[in-house]
């Protein structure tokens, strides 16, 4: 199929615990989009912290910093056509609220998604050993561990990975989509 162009994109800024699974759930949904025609890219803290913040430390005023700039990227590249899915732990609200309003500014749809699970189910999981090496200490400003997560207040979807499986958070994104005009 080619390409779908749009004039504008939109960003989906997936938020939620290490590990709480907001980087395979873009991934899914970015894969579907790709499918269907749409440009899309997909953001998140590895390859962030890997190039344009490379370096960038954990504290919380690092983390807007970083946050910002990722928010500046989603926000040129949406305004060029293409869907924009960021997958940052992103803990506080304050900036999350920032990010959004970088994003919108621009009259760029965002649309924040919680990723939800426990404190418990995501160091179950520890996908990467960070809260095994924040409990001993290894890793500072660990989000669930001596940094916060502030859960979002009112996000414009939730998808618990508790609850269900990928698949069907991935189509629960996608159905956030097609209510605002993307098919896939």
């Amino acid at each position: 199929m080619g390409a779908r162009c749009i004039e504008r994109g939109l960003v989906v800024w997936l938020t939620g615990l290490p590990g709480s699974g907001k980087t395979t759930l873009a991934r899914g949904v970015a894969e579907r989009l790709r499918a269907a025609g749409y440009r899309v890219e997909v953001l998140d803290g590895d390859w962030a912290r890997a190039t344009v913040s490379e370096g960038a430390g954990f504290t919380r005023e690092e983390r807007r910093r970083h946050l910002r700039r990722i928010a500046w990227i989603a926000r040129l590249l949406a305004r060029n056509g293409v869907i924009v899915l960021c997958s940052f732990v992103s803990p506080y609200r304050s900036v999350r609220r920032e990010v959004r309003g970088i994003v919108e500014e621009e009259g760029i749809p965002f649309i924040e998604v919680y990723v939800k699970a426990s404190l418990e189910t995501v160091m179950r999981r520890d996908p990467k050993g960070l809260y095994a090496r924040a409990l001993r200490g290894e890793v500072k400003h660990m989000t669930g561990v001596d940094d916060p997560y502030e859960p979002p207040e009112e996000p414009d979807l939730v998808v618990d990975t508790e609850k269900v499986t990928v698949e069907e958070g991935v189509e629960a994104i996608l159905s956030e989509l097609r209510r605002r005009g993307i098919e896939a």
